[in-house]
């Protein structure tokens, strides 16, 4: 069935209504950015460089170039298509005029990947992404979730398009969460310091490196749009069915790697933090938070942030407690939920959905007013 799904997507594809001739481009290429040579066996490997493809619209109206950074398992084409043949969150950019850099995490993709040094990786069970990504109105707990309506196709194993999905996915190493934030945090930079400033727009897991990029950068982070961001602070939740307890995860509060604090923190475990005593609201889970007088994020104050969130993700009842905890510590944040513009129905891949047209058009709004 598999098989015979995937030979199907072609004409899948082919038969997508209105699909418009690619955007005219000035120039478009690749190039690789960071790593370090580390001898193995008598060899010297080059580990924890950066794949980065880049495209530059024919009429370019934006000075600010966007860096879009994936999420686990996937890699750049998360944003250069999307599994039923629709243009991407790239297209749907250079489109609006801006210059875009599409980038393979280190470790992934098109980025090398030695797991004599890298350590183990893992893969996503198909049975997972249908709960999370594709068809979580169907088995997730998190009551949001039942609004789901905008994955175009069943979202199940054996459709075509899950399964084009599901192939694109790629191992992702199992190191400690502090091990990969250096490494991509670095490697972004590196990026950054070759392109000049820059929007950074990142997906899930990929949140963390937002935040420690404009820490140790400000001056090169023009702004940064959080797409459902890896949280909350401080503590994964406890699952909504009850099978996996809460845990300290972000000791440094949204990020694994290491914040700039102010008054300084030689050790996450100096920040006070408390849990919210009640939800903000229905079917929200209350956040931690720090206590008393708040310590300050100060390299991050003058980088305005957009976190946006999708009506029928798992991270719905979440998020605001990332934009919350970054507002307590004085960093100028909007947080967008989706169904509050009027679209509904999203989940987590929300740029590979039916309406991703719509919401690259409320990001671009905001970017409109956030950056000049």
């Amino acid at each position: 069935m598999r098989c015979l799904s995937l030979l199907l997507l072609p004409l899948l594809i082919a038969a997508a209504p209105d699909r418009p001739a690619p955007p005219a481009l000035a120039t478009q290429g690749s190039f690789y950015v960071g790593g370090r040579d580390v001898e193995q066996g008598g060899t010297m490997l080059r580990v924890d460089s950066m794949y980065v493809e880049y495209r530059v619209p024919a009429r370019r109206t934006k000075k600010t170039p966007i860096v879009l950074v994936h999420g686990n398992y996937q890699n750049g084409t998360a944003f250069t298509g999307t599994p039923d043949g629709r243009e991407g969150w790239a297209d749907l950019l250079l489109r609006r005029g801006y210059a875009v850099y599409i980038v393979d995490q280190p470790m992934r993709g098109r980025s090398p990947y030695h797991a004599a040094i890298d350590g183990p990786a893992a893969t996503i069970p198909a049975a997972q992404m249908e709960r999370l990504f594709t068809a979580p109105e169907r088995s997730s707990p998190v009551p949001q979730t039942k609004k789901h309506d905008q994955w175009p196709g069943t979202g199940r194993v054996g459709d075509p398009v899950f399964e084009q999905l599901y192939t694109s996915q790629q191992p992702t190493v199992t190191a400690p969460g502090e091990r990969i934030d250096s490494v991509v945090r670095a490697a972004l930079e590196a990026l950054l310091h070759k392109i000049g400033p820059a929007i950074l727009l990142t997906h899930s897991r990929a949140g963390t490196f937002g935040w420690e990029v404009a820490d140790d950068v400000p001056e090169l982070v023009r702004a940064v749009v959080a797409i459902e961001p890896n949280g909350p602070p401080f503590y994964d939740p406890a699952s909504a069915d009850g099978k996996t307890p809460e845990k300290m995860t972000r000791p440094w509060g949204p990020t694994y790697d290491t914040l700039t604090y102010a008054p300084a923190v030689a050790d996450p475990s100096e920040l006070r933090i408390a849990r919210q005593p009640s939800a903000e609201g229905r079917d929200l889970l209350p956040c931690w938070l720090q206590t008393g007088t708040p310590r300050t994020l100060p390299r991050l104050a003058h980088v305005p942030v957009m976190i946006v969130v999708g009506e029928a993700s798992y991270h719905a009842p979440y998020d605001h407690c990332t934009a919350r905890f970054l507002k307590q510590a004085g960093v100028p944040v909007d947080l967008v939920r989706l169904e509050d513009r009027g679209i509904h129905g999203n989940g987590h891949l929300m740029m590979l959905e039916k309406n991703n047209a719509r919401i690259v058009g409320v990001i671009a709004d905001w970017l409109n007013t956030a950056v000049r």
